[in-house]
């Protein structure tokens, strides 16, 4: 079963299934994605997908005719502050991330009624940074040298997000 969380204009958000796992796996090692992510191995991966999907969950991101574009991964469902983690756009260059993240960001605040989300991001990964803030995420901090990748440590940034400001957000448009 396709479990569909919300859909758009273009796109869907639907649960993964099995079915899904080697899409996943193969975005996550894909080497223009492998160095912006730290890849979870396949063991994880069904854990999450075979979940009951209330502490955590994959999420394929579909066009509306079924191809698969991408995938998240939302952890901590199960508390009032979710956090978005690995954005794996698989069909690049066509707004899907924007327009993904979007859909999620309605998801998790107007249908899930979270309190806060927040999402991280290596410091040099510009086209993240650029289109989390575009959304209306504020940075909140660094977390310096906290990844070791091939011998050299990365910062992260920390976005985060509340039911507030999403709300606000939404007013405006």
């Amino acid at each position: 079963m396709n479990e569909i969380l919300i859909a758009g204009r273009r796109l869907r958000l639907r649960r993964a299934n099995e079915t899904d796992l080697n899409y996943i796996m193969a975005l996550q090692f894909a080497p223009e994605n492998l160095k912006f992510i730290v890849p979870f191995d396949e063991e994880f991966q069904r854990e999450v997908i075979t979940s009951d999907g209330s502490e955590k969950m994959s999420v394929i991101i579909e066009e509306l005719d079924g191809t698969r574009a991408g995938y998240f991964l939302l952890r901590e469902l199960d508390s009032p502050c979710a956090e978005f983690t690995h954005v794996i756009i698989d069909r690049k260059g066509l707004g899907y991330g924007r327009e993904s993240l979007k859909l999620l960001l309605a998801w998790t605040f107007e249908t899930k009624k979270f309190h806060r989300v927040w999402i991280d991001c290596k410091e040099y990964n510009s086209i993240a940074l650029n289109l989390y803030e575009s959304l209306g995420f504020v940075r909140e901090g660094l977390l310096r040298e906290i990844l070791l990748t091939n011998g050299v440590y990365e910062n992260l940034i920390v976005f985060g997000m509340l039911d507030r400001e999403y709300f606000a957000r939404q007013t405006e448009v």
